[in-house]
């Protein structure tokens, strides 16, 4: 078995199981069957997603430092699905907000005032939904199919996923109310991720 099958067959499933298993943890403690939330269940689901979409970003990121690093040109097979499970945590984050945190479904014709509310006069929650858009327009054309019809386009949109991690980490660090340890964390590995790319360019 040749490199990449050994990607295909065994890599790929394997990464693929362990980005899920975060979202199956959490379906798995909010009904009591791999362990428990918090006594804030609805704060706790909303956290772990959008904690788990940010180290994803992260993850994806490095993809790229990593294989002219290391010369392992076969981590790129692994960046779309990365960059497709950010997309996922980040959709589940925002859903848990707007349908549990905001009572959308409880009481959908009350909430949409409140809600349009959050999103244009709470820049922490506009800058996370702005992230959100950009990870779905570039989840949408992530198909071979589509970068065949966008071509050079394609790539200018896709270049977003470092807009989408400055405003992921900006978004995460603007609603942390008193520990920002873990901001700090994010923050200093997106400036080297973006450094070594702007070292890179002006290198060549």
């Amino acid at each position: 078995m040749n490199t990449l099958q050994k990607v295909r067959f065994v890599g790929k499933p394997l990464v693929f199981l362990l980005c899920l298993l975060p979202a199956a943890l959490v379906v798995g403690d909010t009904f009591g069957i791999t362990g428990q939330l918090s006594a804030n269940p609805v704060e706790d689901i909303l956290d772990r997603f959008g904690n788990w979409a940010i180290r994803l970003i992260m993850i994806t990121l490095a993809v790229t430092p990593l294989r002219q690093v290391s010369g392992w040109n076969w981590l790129d097979r692994f960046r779309r699905m990365l960059g497709l499970f950010s997309f996922f945590y980040a959709l589940m984050h925002f859903l848990t907000w707007l349908l549990l945190d905001r009572g959308l479904a409880v009481d959908p014709a009350f909430q949409w005032t409140a809600i349009l509310e959050d999103l244009t006069e709470r820049p922490f929650i506009t800058i996370g939904f702005a992230a959100l858009l950009l990870l779905t327009a570039m989840a949408v054309t992530s198909t071979n199919g589509m970068r065949r019809r966008m071509r050079r386009a394609w790539d200018k949109l896709h270049y977003s996923v470092y807009a989408v991690g400055v405003l992921g980490v900006w978004h995460y660090w603007w609603q942390v109310k008193k520990d920002t340890s873990d901001a700090w964390i994010y923050a200093v590995i997106l400036a080297f991720l973006l450094g070594y790319r702007i070292w890179k360019k002006v290198r060549h």
